[in-house]
């Protein structure tokens, strides 16, 4: 399958400050992918530069098979919901789809109003009038009317209410299933992209850790317990991700291909977040001395 992003070294510097370094990335088309890391650690700007609204310092990123906003064509291949979900306070919800009908050459303003009239949001009520689960649902309606090949989603439910999150990211699986888009999705929530999204993309210190198909990384990540032992004793096809002792026991995070046999072992799954937190929290030179694994493409 052909990849939706493609980044080769992809670096964006701000003043004296790398936001974005070295980051080499392969998103397959036709998946709904998480994007995590804690604040700082860049996903904003690899947002910005993949909806074309940055430029590299460095490197390449191809998006839908050509660089980002690169003509209007281009353009029309990507939907984007930023981090505050914008909508105009003095425009109604009408004038927004009558906007994007004339700003977007492939706007489908039947599925617009038909979300705007399932959402029961009046078509002449002003945004500034709206709550914030209202703005964030007439800016997807927005996102989605356009009818993206890849729609990037900035935190958007970062402001939101748990019940309003909650029906954003319904509504986000539903127009996945009916319109087939990809789907890149940034969240500082882990439980929402297990439940959302089938791919993920780990992002610490500017770079990426990890990035791969969430049910593979769930099936080669275990956590290892046993008698204190030196990791750099372990085979060759166990890689470390993280390690703790005590005076007689050492517990591992470990990402293998194959099954432990060594009964010294104890072997428990683990589950995402715990993968995630265990990238989030490796020491800086671990991550640096290594490239990120990334998943072959499917």
């Amino acid at each position: 399958m052909s990849a939706v992003l493609r980044a080769r070294g992809l670096s964006r510097k701000y003043r004296q400050r790398w936001a974005l370094q070295d980051c080499h990335l392969e998103i397959p088309a036709g998946r709904v992918v998480g994007l995590v890391g804690p604040n700082g650690a860049g996903k904003s700007t690899l947002l910005n530069l993949a909806a074309g609204l940055l430029t590299p310092t460095a490197g390449t990123i191809e998006v839908c098979g050509g660089p980002p906003a690169r003509g209007v064509e281009q353009l029309a291949k990507v939907g984007f919901v930023a981090q505050d979900t914008p909508t105009y306070a003095s425009l109604s919800v009408a004038d927004h789809l009558d906007f994007g009908r004339r700003l977007n050459p492939h706007w489908d303003d039947a599925v617009a109003r038909a979300r705007v009239r399932r959402l029961g949001l009046d078509p002449k009520q002003r945004a500034g009038k709206l709550s914030g689960g209202q703005r964030a649902q007439l800016a997807l309606t927005l996102g989605i009317a356009k009818r993206p090949e890849l729609l990037i989603l900035d935190e958007p439910v970062a402001a939101l209410d748990p019940l309003a999150r909650r029906e954003f990211m319904q509504d986000l699986m539903e127009a996945v299933a009916e319109h087939e888009m990809s789907v890149l999705l940034s969240s500082h929530l882990v439980s929402d992209v297990e439940r959302t999204c089938d791919y993920i993309v780990v992002l610490v210190d500017s770079r990426v850790q990890v990035a791969g198909d969430i049910d593979d990384l769930l099936a080669s990540h275990h956590r290892l317990s046993g008698p204190r032992r030196d990791p750099a004793t372990l085979p060759a096809g166990l890689h470390v991700i993280s390690a703790s002792h005590t005076d007689r026991q050492t517990t591992l995070l470990v990402r293998t291909d194959t099954a432990v046999h060594d009964p010294s072992w104890t072997v428990s799954p683990l589950g995402l977040e715990d993968i995630v937190l265990a990238y989030m929290t490796r020491p800086a030179d671990a991550s640096r001395d290594s490239r990120p694994v990334l998943e072959v493409l499917r």
